[in-house]
């Protein structure tokens, strides 16, 4: 595995999420860092062995670790706790708190330490205000009215539907975050923004 180091600063997780970070970081003003995908929770372990071999590791500041809690957040902090254990990097006891030096070392379970889910459930907290999120709500309750199968990921679709209602339509999570439709002023934002400046400032 390939891979080259061209910051200081790395942020470690899967693809998708690559331009919703890119997009954040670039609101908050931060600079020097690196976005590398990982492909996916079953790669994070070779991808981090490969990533302390690689040429220019020895001058990585800092490496933040985003992923997807998924169904169990406790267990998605323990994966990523012993992926960097085998990489023989520094391991922070919990979530949002740097731990080490040269690289510090930080891990962000989303869309929180205490609850399941994902990413796009981050989104839709941070736009459950928005008015319509009503009308997604409520095509999903006519979904079940008619006696329709819902997707199997729900939070997925309602990004999707609520996306459907912007300006430009079609995009992709990460798509709409370049394109300056998720309101990063929102509290729900505020764990992942206060992780980046702990982390990278």
């Amino acid at each position: 595995m390939a891979i080259e180091i061209e910051q200081p600063n790395l942020l470690v997780e899967g693809r998708e999420e690559e331009l919703f970070f890119e997009a954040l970081i670039k609101y908050l003003g931060l600079q020097n860092i690196q976005i590398m995908p990982f492909g996916g929770k079953k790669n994070l372990r070779p991808f981090l062995k490969a990533l302390v071999m690689s040429p220019g590791f020895s001058e990585v500041i800092s490496l933040g670790v985003v992923r997807d809690a998924n169904r169990d957040p406790h267990g998605a902090f323990q994966s990523v706790h012993d992926a960097l254990h085998a990489a023989s990097l520094p391991v922070p006891n919990c979530p949002l708190t740097p731990f080490g030096e040269r690289p510090r070392v930080a891990v962000l379970i989303l869309p929180g330490s205490d609850r399941g889910g994902a990413l796009e459930d981050l989104c839709l907290d941070a736009v459950a205000q928005d008015p319509s999120m009503r009308c997604v709500e409520r095509y999903f309750k006519c979904l079940e009215q008619e006696g329709l199968s819902l997707p199997d990921n729900i939070s997925k679709a309602k990004v999707q539907v609520f996306l459907a209602s912007r300006h430009k339509a079609g995009l992709r999570l990460g798509e709409a975050a370049q394109a300056g439709y998720w309101p990063w002023e929102a509290e729900a934002f505020g764990n992942v923004k206060d992780f980046l400046q702990r982390i990278f400032s």
